[in-house]
């Protein structure tokens, strides 16, 4: 008796390295990976994202303030909060005196994206100049630990012996938008020759 072979569908082409992101998402972290290439992280969900120019980022990560995981991609600066974040950043601008200030400091949440960037200890190879990348990257479990709101049953702040301790939304928002205003001010006024003051 002869056998027949059955055609067998090919599994969906993957590059090796997207492969490799996804799989690193979804197996260490429990977060899916989107569309792509690039691959996609979706906001709202695990984690949502402050958004700030670079330089205000950097300075920002200079500071005392204790924060999430951060990625960088191009000229902006993506902090990781915690979920549900986006939606008290306008009030919290306002509460802190910053509401109609020009800050270009912005969240993602539900609905929104970010560009995965390459999984901590993998090859960047060949990506192109401004791809994104983590400037400290997620650890397993890291969404109980990120900036929110303290609220009911949740401790800010880092005491061991409470055990459910986290960085503080608000304190992160107030840096965040005193860095984002600096380095407006410095943009502003860099190459603006100030007139000499004779007493």
């Amino acid at each position: 008796m002869a056998l027949t072979a059955v055609p067998t569908v090919p599994p969906p082409r993957v590059a090796p390295k997207e492969g490799a992101y996804a799989s690193w998402y979804e197996r260490v972290l429990g977060w899916a990976v989107t569309g792509g290439p690039p691959g996609l992280l979706s906001t709202g969900v695990r984690f949502d994202v402050l958004e700030l120019p670079s330089d205000a980022g950097a300075a920002l990560l200079r500071r005392p303030v204790a924060t999430g995981p951060v990625a960088l991609m191009g000229r902006r600066m993506r902090f990781l909060v915690a979920a549900g974040s986006a939606d008290e950043l306008e009030g919290l601008l306002d509460w802190l005196e910053w509401g109609g200030v020009a800050l270009d400091l912005t969240a993602l949440g539900a609905g929104g994206r970010i560009t995965a960037p390459a999984p901590p200890g993998q090859p960047l190879g060949e990506s192109p100049r401004g791809a994104a990348v983590w400037l400290r990257p997620p650890e397993q479990g890291c969404e109980a630990l990120l900036p929110a709101l303290p609220g009911p049953g949740r401790a800010v702040g880092p005491d061991p012996g409470k055990g459910t301790a986290g960085p503080d939304l608000v304190r992160l928002v107030a840096a965040a938008a005193t860095e984002c205003h600096r380095a407006r001010l410095g943009r502003r006024t860099a190459g603006v020759r100030q007139p000499l003051a004779f007493s």
